[in-house]
C-alpha cells in the first residue's frame, strides 16, 4: 500500500492506538486508561459500591479490577430500550510475577514468573521488558506500578547450542526467568523495586505490600514501517487494538459527533480472556450482567422488560484474528484468505467457537457497507482447530445475539505483533456504524 493510499485519518487513529498501548502495559493500566479517556470526554465515574444515579442522556464508566465498562443512554431511554454492546478484552499473553519473586544465581538477579496464557515464548527473548500491574497494601489501598525497561530473557549463545537453528525448545520453568540485576541475591528485592515506582515515583513501603498482580510487558515503542508506511508493529495488539477501536467508536458517536441513538451504547473491556475468562472481571463472570441489570433497574425495568431489552440487543465481540501468513499459506482455509489491509474480518465457526450466525453476519456486513469499510471472512482450516474469544461466553450468559469480528494480524501471541495501518481504523469505523444503528 503506497503512502498516498493510507488515509491521513488512519494514521491519526493508529498513532493514538500507539499511545493507548504505551499507557496500558497491564490490564489494570488499560482499564484505568479507558476510564481516564472516558472521564475526559465527560463520562461520570461510577463506583460499584455506591448507589448509581443513572439518568437518560447520561454517560458513565465503571472499573472492576482490570476490566472497564463505559456506556451512554439516549435521552429517551426507557425500561425496554435495547443495548448495543462492543465487547473486547484488556489482557495479553505473557508472564506474571510469582510469589517470592526474587531469585537468581551465578551473579545475576532474576525474577520468578509463571506463564500467563499462550505466549510465543521465543518472541520474548532478548527484549527489554518491564514489570507492570498493581500493588495492594495492607490498608487495602491500590497502586498502579510500572518499572520501565527493567528485565531481559537472555538467549543461550549459538556457540553453546549448535543445534539451536534446527529447533529451539524452551523449558517453561528453567528458561523463562528474566534477569534484572547483578550481585548477591541476598541484596535483591523485586517488590522493593516495584514499590519505588508507585505514586508516579513517590513510592510506598515494601513492607506494607499485602498482595500484587504484576505482569511482564515489552517496552519497545509501537511503530509504522515498510513500503509506504503501510505496516504497524506493536506489543499487546491482542487485544488492545480492539479495545481502542471500540472506545474510539463510542466516544466518537457519543461526544465528538453526537448521534441520537435508539439503544444504550456499551463498551465492555474484560480481563482474563487469554486464560478462559472465568473470573469476577472476565467475560464468563457477572460484570456485564451486573452493569446491564443496574442500568435497567435505574430505568424502572421489570424482569419482563429486561428480557425484552436483551432480546432486541446486539453484541459485537471483537478480537484480533489471523491474516494469511505468506510463508505458511497452507495453514489457512484454501478459499477464505483474509489479508492485512483488507478490512476487518467476520469470524465464523461451525462449532460455535465464534458466536456469529446469519443474522449477526448480515448486520455486521450492513454496518461495514454503510461505513464504506471493506470486509473479509475468516474460517479455520479444518485440520487446525480454531481458538475462541468472549463472543460465545457472552451469548451464553445473556442470550444476546452476538457476532465475532476482528482485525487480521500476523505474529499473534508474540511479544510484538503486526497489522496494517488501515485496519484498526476500518474496524473502529464499522463499530461506530453499529453503534449508530
Amino acid at each position: 500500500m503506497a503512502t498516498s493510499t493510507v488515509p491521513a485519518a488512519a494514521r491519526v487513529h493508529t498513532e493514538d492506538l500507539g499511545a493507548f498501548v504505551v499507557a496500558s502495559p497491564s490490564s489494570f493500566h488499560a482499564a484505568a486508561e479507558i476510564a481516564r479517556r472516558a472521564e475526559a470526554a465527560g463520562f461520570t465515574h461510577l463506583d460499584e459500591a455506591d448507589a448509581w444515579g443513572i439518568t437518560p442522556g447520561g454517560r458513565y464508566v465503571v472499573v472492576r479490577d482490570g476490566s472497564a465498562v463505559a456506556f451512554t443512554l439516549p435521552a429517551d431511554a426507557g425500561a425496554t430500550t435495547p443495548f448495543t454492546i462492543l465487547g473486547t478484552h484488556t489482557d495479553s499473553p505473557g508472564f506474571k510475577l510469582k510469589p517470592r519473586p526474587t531469585t537468581g544465581g551465578h551473579g545475576f538477579w532474576q525474577a520468578g514468573v509463571e506463564i500467563y496464557g499462550g505466549p510465543l515464548l521465543n518472541s520474548w527473548l532478548d527484549r527489554e521488558l518491564e514489570l507492570a500491574g498493581r500493588l495492594v497494601l495492607l490498608d487495602g489501598s491500590e497502586h498502579l506500578v510500572r518499572t520501565g525497561p527493567f528485565l531481559r530473557l537472555p538467549q543461550l549463545a549459538v556457540h553453546l547450542d549448535r543445534s539451536v537453528n534446527e529447533g529451539l525448545t524452551l523449558d517453561k520453568q528453567r528458561h523463562t526467568q528474566p534477569v534484572w540485576g547483578l550481585g548477591d541475591v541476598a541484596d535483591a528485592d523485586v517488590l522493593a523495586a516495584l514499590a519505588a515506582t508507585a505514586g508516579g515515583g513517590a513510592g510506598v513501603d515494601p513492607a506494607a505490600i499485602g498482595g500484587y498482580d504484576v505482569v511482564v510487558a515489552d517496552t519497545q515503542a509501537p511503530r509504522v514501517f515498510g513500503a509506504g508506511g503501510a505496516l504497524w508493529a506493536s506489543g499487546r495488539l491482542d487485544n488492545l487494538l480492539s479495545t481502542h477501536s471500540a472506545l474510539t467508536a463510542l466516544l466518537g458517536v457519543a461526544v465528538v459527533e453526537p448521534v441520537e441513538t435508539m439503544s444504550i451504547l456499551v463498551v465492555a473491556a474484560f480481563d482474563h480472556e487469554e486464560i478462559g475468562s472465568e473470573s469476577r472481571s472476565g467475560a464468563a463472570g457477572p460484570l456485564l450482567e451486573d452493569v446491564l441489570t443496574r442500568i435497567s433497574g435505574a430505568l424502572g425495568a421489570t424482569a419482563e422488560d429486561r428480557a425484552r431489552a436483551f432480546a432486541a440487543s446486539f453484541h459485537v465481540s471483537s478480537d484480533v484474528g489471523h491474516a494469511v501468513h505468506p510463508n505458511f499459506p497452507e495453514r489457512h482455509d484454501p478459499a477464505n484468505h483474509p489479508v492485512a489491509g483488507g478490512g476487518p474480518i467476520l469470524k465464523i465457526n461451525a462449532n460455535q467457537r465464534y458466536a456469529t450466525d446469519a443474522h449477526g453476519a448480515a448486520r455486521w456486513q450492513a454496518a461495514c457497507t454503510e461505513a464504506g469499510v471493506p470486509s473479509q471472512e475468516f474460517v479455520s482450516n479444518n485440520a487446525i482447530p480454531c481458538g475462541s474469544t468472549i463472543g460465545p461466553i457472552t451469548a451464553t450468559r445473556l442470550g444476546i445475539r452476538t457476532v465475532d469480528v476482528g482485525v487480521p494480524i500476523l505474529s499473534m501471541h508474540s511479544a510484538r505483533e503486526l497489522t496494517a495501518v488501515v485496519d484498526p481504523w476500518y474496524l473502529s469505523r464499522a463499530m461506530a456504524q453499529v453503534l449508530k444503528g
